[in-house]
């Protein structure tokens, strides 16, 4: 269905209404738990410091007690093993004969054996997380870097599946199941028996996080209209997301047990509950399915809470093809069928990638940060809310694809000069990996808006969703690139400061949609650069 003038029926309502306000704002807040949820292991996934656990009923002495915990180098150096331990029945041995640990006894010939009574972990930071809760350390360590990854699968299935869901089903019912089911698995997290249940748990979550966050942006951007949209899209929703992520260290410094954190984190869901009878539906959405006379009822209640009045009739050409016939649906291939189409999703998708995988390694790489922990993941969210505000400003007067290029150029070529830095100015490099950050997070608020005005309402959800999953593939590659690190300290930041570069350059070639309406049928795209624009005729009924 056909209706580019979308914006112009539309214009009576004004931008800043109380409709508006109302849509803007609970949206906003609706995002909050997406910050909290989608960063939570940080605090539940920590691993404290910990050693071997030597039985409190073997009879030996306290200076045996402390010698049989191994260390990591000779006598005298303070590094405790994390996983062995002397030979408990040799220990047992020496004490029983009144042998003194390093002046009878060189301690570090006797042999090693594996923490096969458990460990003990270090209570002065947590009291509890699911590495101390399922021993998650030594052998078993991969378990705990593989519990956020399973989440981030989680969020690449979710990306998929709920934009088609969307398309098809409508935004509104897809945003409050997905609210729901973020809520609830969380929840039932809390009572996991296992560190398999948690992850299987987790992975769920990992769909409604992303799901509900993508429904909700998708909404207000149909919803909102000129200036309005572009606060919302670049400003509103990724504040409030990094609200959530600061609200996160200040929640879990008051509460240290991984299981009370969680059940807190989840109080906020059931307060959204009531906004079902206050967030519409999508009118574009109602529209391209031919419900014209449903999303007229919705403009007509707004244009009431506005104190305004509505045309007798808003669409008077659809109107009339209201029952003309079902209307026609699309599938995934259809962001690969066109050349055009195939160009600007492989595009977005390569700045998503690039731009994911910078976002998440700096984020994940200030665990490295010297300092208390939950001061560090302040910060880091702290930081996130300058870089959004330069972003807004750009975005409302700059070109759509120079404010993405130039943002990925300052993250980019700001990490690249790291590895100019000598090693002793650990505070020059800090303050380039905080400046980098500040350009990519100005980046990825920027990506959302952008590549959802290229898109037209019949495929815009699902084209997000592809993009959300594409990202989320970065988000898991991106411990791999802060693990490089280990083999050559520069070798991370030269590896995504050059993707970000060189997608930097690329997303040149994009469409500009500076000025334009949201297109509504596939023939409304803008062309790539270089890319002549067809008009099969199948478009001209879309």
């Amino acid at each position: 269905m056909n209706f580019p003038d979308y914006d112009d029926k539309t214009a009576f309502l004004g931008e800043w209404g109380r409709f508006q306000k109302t849509v803007f704002t609970l949206l906003c807040l609706s995002v909050i738990p997406n910050g909290f949820n989608g960063l939570s292991m940080v605090f539940l996934g920590d691993t404290p410091a910990h050693y071997c656990l030597i039985p409190a009923d073997l009879n030996i002495t306290d200076e045996w007690r402390q010698a049989s915990v191994a260390s990591d180098g000779d006598a005298g150096d303070s590094r405790v093993s994390k996983c062995s331990r002397h030979r408990l029945d040799i220990i047992q041995n020496y004490s029983d004969r009144g042998l003194n640990p390093w002046v009878d006894v060189n301690v570090s010939t006797i042999p090693r054996e594996n923490c096969l009574d458990g460990w003990e972990y270090d209570r002065s930071t947590y009291i509890s997380t699911i590495v101390s809760e399922w021993d998650l350390v030594c052998s078993d360590d991969w378990k705990a870097p593989l519990t956020t990854s399973i989440f981030f699968f989680g969020v690449l299935m979710g990306s998929v599946i709920s934009g088609q869901l969307s398309d098809r089903f409508g935004r509104k019912i897809v945003f409050f199941v997905t609210m729901g089911i973020q809520t609830a698995f969380t929840l039932i997290q809390v009572f996991s028996p296992s560190w398999l249940i948690f992850c299987l748990l987790f992975f769920i979550v990992g769909m409604g996080q992303i799901s509900n966050y993508v429904s909700a942006f998708v909404l207000g951007m149909e919803i909102l209209s000129g200036s309005v949209r572009d606060i919302f899209s670049t400003l509103g929703v990724c504040v409030f997301f990094s609200v959530g992520y600061m609200i996160l260290p200040l929640t879990a410094y008051f509460l240290r047990d991984w299981r009370m954190l969680l059940i807190v984190l989840t109080i906020p869901g059931f307060f959204y509950i009531p906004l079902w009878w206050f967030i519409p539906e999508s009118p574009r959405w109602l529209l391209s399915q031919g419900r014209v006379k449903e999303a007229e009822a919705i403009l007509r209640k707004a244009a009431k809470m506005n104190g305004v009045q509505a045309p007798d009739v808003i669409f008077p050409r659809l109107q009339s093809m209201e029952n003309t016939g079902k209307m026609q649906t699309f599938n995934l291939f259809v962001l690969v069928k066109s050349t055009n189409i195939r160009c600007i999703t492989f595009l977005l998708s390569l700045v998503w990638f690039t731009v994911s995988i910078g976002y998440c390694a700096l984020s994940l790489n200030t665990s490295n940060l010297h300092g208390n922990i939950y001061v560090n993941s302040l910060l880091s969210a702290v930081v996130e809310v300058p870089a959004l505000i330069m972003a807004w400003l750009m975005f409302r007067c700059w070109p759509r694809r120079l404010c993405l290029s130039s943002t990925l150029l300052l993250g980019g070529l700001v990490l690249l000069i790291i590895h100019f830095i000598p090693e002793d100015l650990n505070s020059v490099s800090i303050s380039l990996v905080m400046l980098g950050k500040f350009g990519l997070s100005a980046a990825f608020s920027i990506a959302y808006p952008a590549s959802a005005e290229l898109y037209p309402t019949v495929l815009r959800s699902s084209a997000l969703g592809v993009c959300s999953m594409v990202s989320r593939v970065g988000s898991i590659t991106a411990p791999y690139f802060i693990y490089l690190g280990s083999y050559y300290r520069s070798l991370p930041y030269i590896l995504i400061g050059g993707l970000n570069v060189f997608s930097g350059l690329l997303c040149l070639l994009l469409p500009e949609s500076l000025g334009c309406p949201l297109p509504e049928a596939i023939s409304h795209m803008q062309t790539v650069v270089g890319c002549k624009k067809r008009h099969p005729r199948s478009s001209t009924r879309l």
